[in-house]
């Protein structure tokens, strides 16, 4: 379950950076190198819950 614990946690912090994200965008004083940073992390963490998730599904055949 050490795996599914992990999930859950790279999942809240995908949802945490697509709000600080969207915030960012919406406010036009935002420097575009933050925007990029924030959407290089989110994307980030999306690939380590693909990787997990496909690890984990591996694991189950």
């Amino acid at each position: 379950m050490a795996i599914q614990a992990h999930l859950v946690e790279l999942e809240r912090k995908h949802k945490v950076l697509e709000h600080e994200l969207h915030d960012a965008l919406l406010h036009l004083s935002t420097d575009d190198l933050q925007i990029v940073e924030l959407k290089r992390r989110k994307l980030m963490v999306k690939d380590e819950i693909e990787r997990l998730r496909h690890s984990a599904s591996a694991t189950l055949h």
